[in-house]
């Protein structure tokens, strides 16, 4: 169903529903996430609905605020040796995971490991960590090859692929096979029972952890979970999700269509805000592969066609205080964005690429978009592409499911006629592809990277340049180098950036901004 006329109908319908007087104080929060939690594992997916997940149930290391400074979580501190390759860091006393067991330094170190082979970060880490060792079980002990004055940093990224802490026993699991069991050691408790995919998620308050004195802001600080329960439920019609809001059947709508903003907001006892100032992206990314897209000539073609404010309309709106057509790798408004590229390479000339298309290797070859259909910031970006790609003569196969799915199938590296796929869209948070060492649609590890399995040696050699520069002018050379060789090639494609207005009821306080939807601090007045 095309974004406008899915809007009449959930204007219809929502409007429709009368508004009934708000109950009062409840031990439960009713949340309405942004899309279906089908994989439990946040290293094994960067799903931002299995992130956000992942926060409730683990804890970290380390976290990071607004200005991206790293700040002590589960540690209690550090101390590194003079050359700079033996890293001690000392656990929080009182560290327990939810089926009573201690937090251990092994622990920790194996969780470490495990994240370090899925994440671009990690994977730098990994390649220079010498040893893990475990002192004492409040002690972790990181040897290195040669300095990695990063490593703080990698530990507090604050969003997708976080470095989650885990029991040893479900850390030692395959990086590359997701598990089942949620045990953490975090704020709330995932209650298994009532897990039911596509219809409901259940928390319980984590009695036993003991937050941090510091004021919360993003994941950092004192996580104080004053809500005894959380209930997620799954609405993945717009409408319907609309009207719960209306009937006071919901308490927090993460991410409601903007248009429907003006309409719920004539609802005394709703309100809203801007719930990551920084924005977020909008990527399309390629699968490398498998022809047609192993042939960067095919992807460029592509590329030259597209015009972003055309991704930003259908998905986000009209209202373009809420976007931009930011046609930068990096994220506009960071230190790395150079939209100067962006400019060039995307002129969004329609002729053009229908020209640099035939000159490519391209034969009629079936494109394969997998697409969600319950994903109101993605699939329309999907749809988009598929119009665009049919007018530059492809052969398109749209292919729509529930962003579950697709996250799934994602992680597929068969060919598209054999449950793979090539090509898939995507958000990500203006902190989750800040540099070039996070920066996952941008990164050339291949078989290693990230779902599209782009390999290019020349940028990771460059990615390792941006480590080791002297000093910020350098790193920002390099930085904006890495950005302009990453559209020249073109594995993602930049098509934008929002703002999320997220919806909650006014009786709540303590509402805070960041990346993710985090539910502590939160309260009722």
């Amino acid at each position: 169903m095309r974004r406008r006329t899915f809007l009449a109908s959930a204007a219809t319908t929502a409007l429709a529903a009368p508004a009934v007087a708000q109950p009062g104080k409840t031990a439960t929060l009713r949340f309405i996430p942004q899309a279906n939690l089908t994989s439990l594992d946040p290293i094994w997916t960067t799903a931002t609905v299995t992130n956000n997940h992942g926060y409730y149930v683990y804890d970290t290391l380390y976290s990071a605020g607004p200005d991206m400074r790293p700040r002590p979580q589960m540690a209690e501190g550090h101390e590194v040796s003079a050359d700079g390759r033996v890293w001690r860091i000392r656990l929080r006393d009182g560290l327990k995971f939810h089926d009573g067991t201690p937090v251990r330094a092994v622990d920790c170190n194996t969780s470490i490991q495990r994240w370090c082979k899925r994440d671009p970060l990690g994977q730098i880490l990994e390649a220079i960590a010498e040893q893990w060792n475990a002192p004492d079980d409040r002690t972790m002990e990181i040897r290195l090859t040669r300095p990695f004055p990063l490593l703080i940093d990698a530990l507090a990224k604050p969003d997708a692929s976080v470095p989650f802490i885990m029991p040893e026993r479900l850390a030692r699991t395959d990086a590359m096979k997701a598990i089942t069991e949620v045990v953490g050691s975090g704020p709330y408790r995932f209650l298994k029972d009532e897990y039911i995919s596509g219809a409901r998620v259940a928390y319980a308050r984590n009695d036993a952890y003991v937050p941090r004195q510091e004021k919360a802001e993003w994941a950092t600080g004192g996580k104080v979970a004053h809500f005894p329960r959380v209930e997620w439920n799954v609405i993945p019609d717009a409408a319907t999700a609309a009207a719960a809001m209306q009937r006071g059947e919901a308490d927090w709508w993460e991410r409601p269509f903007n248009d429907l903003l003006p309409m719920l907001l004539k609802d005394p006892g709703l309100t809203s805000i801007i719930a990551d100032p920084s924005g977020r992206n909008s990527i399309l990314r390629f699968n490398c592969l498998y022809a047609p897209f192993d042939d960067a000539r095919v992807r460029r073609a592509v590329m030259t066609a597209i015009k972003p404010e055309d991704y930003m309309r259908a998905a986000v709106g009209d209202d373009t205080t809420l976007w931009r057509g930011c046609k930068s790798a990096f994220p506009c408004g960071s230190p790395y964005a150079n939209e100067d590229a962006g400019a060039r390479l995307m002129p969004g000339d329609m002729a053009l690429a229908k020209r640099m298309l035939k000159e490519s290797s391209y034969a009629g070859q079936k494109v394969v978009i997998i697409n969600p259909t319950d994903f109101p910031l993605i699939g329309p970006l999907g749809q988009v592409s598929a119009d665009l790609l049919r007018t530059m003569g492809m052969n398109v196969d749209l292919q729509e499911s529930d962003w579950g799915t697709v996250v799934q199938r994602r992680a597929s590296r068969e060919p598209s006629d054999k449950g793979g796929w090539n090509i898939f869209h995507t958000t990500g948070s203006t902190s989750n592809w800040i540099n070039p060492a996070v920066a996952s649609p941008w990164r050339g590890q291949g078989a290693q990277g990230w779902f599209g399995w782009w390999g290019n040696a020349r940028v990771e050699a460059m990615v390792n340049d941006w480590l080791a520069a002297p000093d910020e002018a350098s790193q920002t050379s390099v930085a904006k180098a890495i950005g302009v060789l990453a559209l020249e090639e073109a594995p993602s494609i930049p098509l934008g950036q929002y703002y999320i207005r997220t919806v909650f009821r006014k009786r709540l306080t303590g509402m805070l901004q960041g990346p993710c939807p985090y539910p502590w601090n939160l309260r009722e007045a």
